[in-house]
């Protein structure tokens, strides 16, 4: 690190004081709130008293991209100059303007209630993710990091999810879905859509963990490219002034007009992945208080996409496999991105169910769902979690939901036969083609399976899907949109043999 100067050479766009705290307890999560809302070349001016940050402050300028321009240091009073990508790249200051009145924010819209027709029986639909072209990821990270339009990456994703939507279309579904392009993951997009919420790198959260070089370790087994994948942080009172993903219904709509189902991150995996003590407690006294809001925004957008026309509305909760299937109390686990430490298993699933259900509560239920897997981010099976149902099976049947969409086809989710403890008047998705395997099943054992699940509920009740989505994570998809085709295709056909 460069020798202290007496004075910075450029005057700071944005400053904020970290006081004490050090890259491990939440001053890289204070930099990410105040750096990312800067254009390329803003300047950001951090006050420190912390010891540590002369050298880690530099080291994550280096893994960022990011320049530190100069530092100066009176006593125990520090301040740190940082440049947004490279100084080269700031723009000359403006001319000075004269700010228009501040607007008022835009009223809510007044939607014209849509019924969606009803879903079949044997209807076969993906379960979200999509993978995505080359150039709709490139036009992501653009989009996070400021450096393309909201209107043109929105037009971007609009080409996107029309070759989505085809590609099901000609693989025979009986419901579609947007593939979730706009998506940078199942999950933590939703940061992106609510007001005091805010996408980070994964590795600014590498502090955070136990053990931060296992951690990073495991990051790279896994093929997961954490300088790339983004995590939601919170730094106020979640509010919701736009939409998280009604939108995505209402596009999806113009495109196609086959019914439309949509995915949602659930309560607990939301409240999982957002509470994180070194930064989330200055906004909330406790995890059940930020649950509460979480559901209350929930519960907004499941009206809004009953209104829209939705046909199924699913919620996510994979780390409810974490909770039950991961062996290790009170650790912090990348499972689908929850980082934040959990109580014992009873609890845990007591807590993810009250909230489902105050979220669903007065919904309709014949369109909802949820829909709970392993694990979806890696193809390598030998590192995804394993178990039966039987331990979650109690409390999915407390879910007032109308559909399970459940993993079924891999062996590590156990027999079938568990499900029938599931209520009688909820219909039982099962997956029969395992997304994460390159080889496409055949036919007649796809049909194999979708007997073994009619003759266990009835053919009424049974929806079918793949284990999980395509592509968890827009930087690491499963699998290629071709083999996606292959395999909803071979279920079609299944379906139309046993018709």
């Amino acid at each position: 690190m460069t020798e202290p100067v007496a004075a910075h050479a450029y005057p700071p766009d944005v400053a904020f004081d970290g006081g004490d705290l050090d890259c491990g307890n939440g001053l890289l999560l204070l930099i990410r709130k105040h750096i990312d809302p800067l254009p390329r070349g803003g300047l950001l001016e951090i006050r420190s008293t912390e010891i540590s940050v002369d050298e880690d402050l530099p080291a994550w300028c280096r893994l960022t991209g990011n320049e530190l321009i100069s530092w100066t240091k009176e006593k125990t009073q520090r301040s740190f100059l940082v440049c947004k990508g490279k100084l080269a790249e700031r723009a000359p200051l403006p001319a000075p303007t004269v700010r228009a009145p501040a607007m008022a924010a835009p009223a809510p819209r007044v939607r014209t209630p849509i019924t969606p027709p009803l879903i079949p029986e044997l209807a076969v639909m993906g379960i979200g993710s999509w993978p995505r072209p080359r150039w709709m990821v490139e036009a992501m990270h653009a989009y996070v990091e400021g450096r393309l339009s909201e209107a043109a990456f929105q037009e971007t994703a609009d080409d996107a999810v029309r070759l989505a939507i085809a590609a099901q279309e000609r693989a025979g579904v009986g419901l579609v879905t947007d593939g979730e392009q706009r998506r940078d993951s199942y999950a933590s997009f939703v940061a992106s859509r609510l007001d005091n919420c805010q996408l980070i790198p994964l590795t600014d959260l590498l502090p955070l963990v136990d053990d931060p070089e296992e951690f990073a370790a495991e990051l790279r087994a896994l093929d997961i490219p954490a300088g790339d994948v983004r995590h939601p942080a919170v730094f106020g009172p979640l509010v919701r002034t736009r939409p998280l993903v009604a939108h995505e219904v209402d596009f999806a709509r113009t495109v196609t007009t086959r019914p439309v189902k949509v995915a949602l991150p659930g309560p607990y995996l939301l409240t999982r992945t957002m509470w994180m003590e070194c930064i989330s407690d200055r906004a909330y006294a406790s995890r059940e208080a930020l649950a509460a809001d979480i559901v209350a925004v929930l519960r907004a957008e499941l009206a809004e996409l009953m209104d829209a026309g939705a046909a199924l509305v699913q919620f996510d909760e994979p780390v409810l496999s974490e909770v039950v299937f991961s062996g290790a109390k009170n650790k912090r686990s990348f499972m689908c991105g929850a980082l934040s430490e959990s109580l014992p298993p009873a609890h845990e699933l007591a807590f993810a169910r009250d909230l489902l259900n105050a979220v669903l509560d007065g919904a309709p239920r014949a369109r909802t769902a949820m829909h709970v897997c392993r694990g979806n981010w890696t193809p390598d099976e030998s590192v995804a979690l394993a178990g039966s149902y039987a331990p979650l099976v109690d409390m999915l049947a407390q879910v007032k939901v109308g559909a399970y969409l459940l993993e079924m086809c891999t062996p590590r989710a156990g027999e079938m036969e568990i499900l029938k403890a599931l209520p009688e008047d909820a219909r039982i998705g099962v997956g029969v083609v395992n997304q994460k395997d390159p080889h496409t099943e055949g036919v007649a054992e796809v049909e194999a399976r979708i007997r073994a699940a009619i003759d266990l509920f009835g053919r009424e009740r049974v929806l079918l899907h793949p284990d999980c989505g395509f592509a968890t994570f827009a930087d690491n998809p499963i699998c290629c949109t071709g083999a996606a085709q292959d395999k909803l295709s071979v279920i079609a056909q299944a379906v139309q043999r046993l018709r």
